[in-house]
């Protein structure tokens, strides 16, 4: 792989001082180094001119389902619970022909808005309708991006005290044994790798409590991490403390489902203890500020999880509850959210920016390979542009976090070039879109017969 130099670019590199006038050398998909003023000379080097442009590492999407880009729009006021119930039917009837087109346009969308890793969870498996795992295992080779995607699961319906309906639950024995062929197929724990895998049964209302068990059994066994939903409304806590007898993170800790090789999604309703819980033991949180508000879940404590020293990072979380949310998107939210209940201190841009690059990372247990811009690292970067209009705010970093994305003028995985002037490089640009568009349409076909 030839030698790639950034140059005359802003670069915040999330560890250590930022440096106005800068450049990267990039090597063998790693960052070789990084400083002031001009590059040095390499014989036979690319040279990327980033004049106007802010460098940052590429964001980290810790949560996701990228099924949900083919039910867009729909329940569009409806709470949790209820959009859930109304979904889980539709849901039902998808296939991996969906899911590939599916996860095709959300990973574009993603790479389009910065991000350069994604997770995503997937835990609805309908019998016979192909393998929906490989199908988005597929999507993210195809556009190009770092991935890991989590099996999820549901055992526990309605007739079990659950919230989906029965039909789409699976057995105990069949999702473990499933789980572990797809660790062992598809799990690559190398520095650079582009897939990992994680364990994730979905939620507390939709899991028993022997799968919880089972589960983080699996996972410590394979040395993969654990991910599920967690306290995201206070329907959920309800339910806890009437079916479990305690909150949702008391539930948690009692399953051994507490540690610095897990993280949740949401963590909307924390109590103070819970917080100490989450600093103490490493447990991470992935914040979805967009989808929590259009579902009316609340906000969650980020200021207050980051001042105790919780892991905490950012999640687009499915486009059917954040209709076409960028990550970039994510960092502005979740920003202008914790001013909104504690202030104009409460978070910061560059707190955001972290959250949305080394809190990912963290997250996922990749801090040491990526989230920051740092020699030896991977070279997953951002070059984004902040001339133009952009150029009225003086702080580029201001300008990322505090307005709209801006536009990519390249985005590397690995030193790769995946967008390049707002365009993906990867796959034809205008397919992802349609890809998306065909995956709905045939969902809704499928579900109206």
């Amino acid at each position: 792989m030839s030698t790639l130099i950034i140059e005359n670019a802003y670069i915040a590199p999330v560890v250590g001082d930022e440096i106005p006038h800068g450049h990267l050398v990039i090597e063998g998909g790693r960052i070789r180094s990084l400083g002031a003023g001009p590059a040095p000379t390499v014989v036979g080097a690319q040279r990327l001119s980033a004049t106007g442009c802010l460098v940052t590492p590429g964001l980290v999407n810790t949560h996701h389902h990228l099924y949900q880009w083919a039910t867009q729009g729909l329940f569009q006021d409806a709470t949790l619970f209820e959009w859930l119930t109304g979904l889980y039917r539709i849901w039902a009837r998808m296939d991996a022909d969906v899911v590939y087109g599916a996860a095709t346009a959300a990973l574009s969308w993603l790479a389009l808005t910065g991000c350069t890793t994604s997770s995503d969870h997937h835990y609805l498996f309908p019998k016979g309708r192909g393998d929906l795992f490989a199908a988005e295992v597929r999507a993210a080779q195809e556009v190009g991006l770092r991935f890991h995607p989590c099996r999820g699961s549901m055992d526990r319906g309605r007739s079990d005290g659950g919230l989906p309906p029965d039909e789409v639950v699976e057995n105990r024995d069949d999702i473990l044994a499933s789980t572990a062929e797809l660790i062992d197929t598809y799990h690559d724990p190398s520095f650079d790798s582009m897939l990992r895998v994680a364990v994730a049964p979905c939620s507390p209302f939709s899991v028993t409590e022997g799968l919880m068990l089972d589960a983080a059994a699996l996972a410590r066994t394979k040395g993969v991490r654990l991910h599920t939903h967690l306290a995201e409304t206070l329907d959920e806590e309800q339910h806890c403390r009437e079916q479990m007898g305690c909150s949702p993170v008391e539930y948690m800790a009692k399953l051994g489902w507490l540690g610095d090789d897990v993280w949740f999604a949401h963590a909307v309703h924390l109590h103070d203890a819970d917080i100490r819980r989450f600093a103490e033991t490493g447990t991470g949180t992935a914040h979805c500020p967009s989808s929590n508000a259009r579902l009316g879940a609340g906000i969650a404590r980020v200021s207050e999880l980051l001042a105790a020293g919780a892991p905490v990072g950012l999640g687009v979380d499915g486009a059917a509850s954040s209709e076409l949310t960028s990550l970039a998107g994510e960092m502005r939210q979740a920003m202008l959210f914790q001013r909104a209940v504690h202030g104009p201190t409460a978070l910061t841009a560059r707190q955001a920016l972290e959250l949305g690059t080394l809190g990912g990372a963290r997250n996922l247990g990749r801090q040491h390979e990526i989230g920051s811009l740092e020699p030896g690292k991977l070279a997953d970067i951002a070059v984004w542009r902040v001339d133009g209009f952009r150029a009225a705010v003086e702080d580029p970093v201001c300008a990322l976090v505090f307005g709209p994305t801006p536009p990519l003028a390249r985005l590397l995985v690995g030193g790769r070039t995946v967008v390049e002037n707002d365009e993906l490089r990867t796959l034809p640009h205008d397919m992802v879109g349609q890809a998306g568009v065909l995956a709905r349409q045939r969902l809704l076909r499928q579900q109206s017969r």
